[in-house]
């Protein structure tokens, strides 16, 4: 059973940003969530009902969302530790 990846738009426009050494680590991670959705080390977020948090190299972080009813996962945001949470809105 696979999941869907869907990238949203925000978050392909944070992915384009990054230099391609770091840029392929995160890819490889999220192309990883398709097969298991819920990795060794993945965090879910406190507040939030279907959000995951995972770490992509030592120092991003990829924010989803698992729709386990669609098998779909939606990556929200894509970003470097210390900028992932601020304005999520």
């Amino acid at each position: 059973m696979f999941y869907t990846i869907v990238v949203l738009p925000r978050a392909r426009k944070q992915l384009r940003k990054f230099d391609p050494t770091v840029r392929a680590p995160i890819e490889a991670a999220i192309d990883a969530l398709a097969h298991e959705p819920r990795p060794h080390g993945v965090t879910k977020l406190v507040g939030e009902q279907h959000t995951y948090r995972i770490k992509a190299g030592k120092n991003y972080r990829v924010v989803y969302d698992i729709f386990d009813d669609r098998l779909v996962i939606d990556v929200v945001r894509v970003a470097h530790r210390r900028e992932v949470y601020q304005d999520r809105a």
